[in-house]
């Protein structure tokens, strides 16, 4: 749920992206992204991508994606090539972390 989502993020867990379902028990994907948003202004954490994924597709959801702070938005189902390429864009490159 929502909030299990804002309780990990918030705990310093150390997440490099989030796909955050819009539609969840408890606490909304919207709602839990707000919050995220909110605390790291409070905190002085960095901004954490997190790619809506949703089954909506109409644009007024891509808005409410947006306004609600998220960076990017998935429709389901979601291909293995739309999903590569927006990991891809959202996600830094770690130089620690490439094969050489």
């Amino acid at each position: 749920n929502g909030r299990q989502a804002l309780e990990a993020v918030t705990a310093g867990t150390g997440f490099d992206l989030v796909f955050m379902d819009c539609q969840m028990p408890v606490m909304n994907g919207f709602e839990a992204t707000e919050q995220i948003r909110l605390w790291e202004q409070q905190t002085g954490a960095p901004r954490l991508p997190i790619i809506a994924l949703t089954a909506g597709v109409l644009e007024a959801e891509r808005q409410h994606c947006s306004d609600a702070g998220m960076d990017a938005f998935l429709a389901k189902p979601v291909s293995v090539k739309t999903l590569a390429a927006t990991v891809t864009a959202w996600l830094p490159v770690r130089r620690d972390s490439v094969p050489q």
